[in-house]
């Protein structure tokens, strides 16, 4: 287990990381707003390269409320990951509620045009609890 990526999920030789952090500074609890980042590492185990085409996110709220998210790429690239490489990036989720989750997948292509979904994995998404 990777202690700074505790979640993983593997597709295909793609391994999908994640770590998450509660971001209190962007957070406005009394306003109903609660704002996470998410550090994804995908790592290319194989033995082509693969294209990062799109993603698809769920969003799930703490009161079970499910968001879809479609999207080329992701923060507006589609990287390329050479075997043996990875590829990093950290975006952000904002939800109405203290709690929620997240899960997913990326569509990719590898080297020999073969299109193929690759597992985001199911992660938690929970505010500290704040003294009243």
């Amino acid at each position: 287990m990777n202690a700074l990526f505790p979640l993983h999920a593997t597709t295909r030789d793609i391994i999908v990381h994640v770590a998450v952090t509660f971001l209190p500074e962007q957070s406005e609890p009394d306003r109903g707003r609660w704002f996470w980042a998410y550090h994804i590492r995908i790592e290319n185990q194989g033995e082509q390269p693969v294209q990062l085409l799109s993603r698809h996110w769920i969003i799930t709220d703490g009161r079970g409320i499910q968001q879809e998210l479609e999207g080329e790429g992701v923060i507006g690239e589609q990287p390329v990951v050479q075997p043996g490489k990875s590829y990093d990036y950290v975006s952000g989720c904002p939800l109405n509620t203290a709690t929620g989750s997240m899960r997913g997948a990326y569509t990719m292509i590898g080297s020999d045009g073969e299109t193929f979904e690759v597992t985001i994995p199911h992660f938690a998404l929970i505010a500290p609890a704040v003294a009243e």
